[in-house]
């Protein structure tokens, strides 16, 4: 069973107030917020965001390298995570 599935309520809710963040920025920009208030907000989504993809990122190494079933599970495990860091840094 994936790492995503077993935690599958708490990283939704994650994504949820994530969600709700960037509603608020919608709503400060609607309503012309004073841009350092639109700032403030998006450096919080932006943590919020960080946050979750480094929990992500670290059940991935976790489960499919540190503790993989196989040399092969090991390696694939790693080589997605190189690409996903690539991805991540652009």
């Amino acid at each position: 069973m994936s790492h995503t599935i077993r935690q599958k309520d708490k990283l939704i809710a994650r994504v949820r107030r994530i969600k709700g963040q960037m509603e608020g920025i919608e709503r400060a920009l609607e309503t012309g917020s004073a841009c350092g208030e639109v700032l403030r907000q998006l450096a919080s989504a932006r943590g919020a965001m960080n946050g979750l993809t480094a929990e992500v990122m670290e059940d991935h190494l976790q489960e499919h390298v540190v503790n993989a079933q196989s040399e092969g599970e090991r390696q694939s495990g790693g080589q997605e995570m190189v690409e996903v860091i690539r991805a991540y840094l652009k």
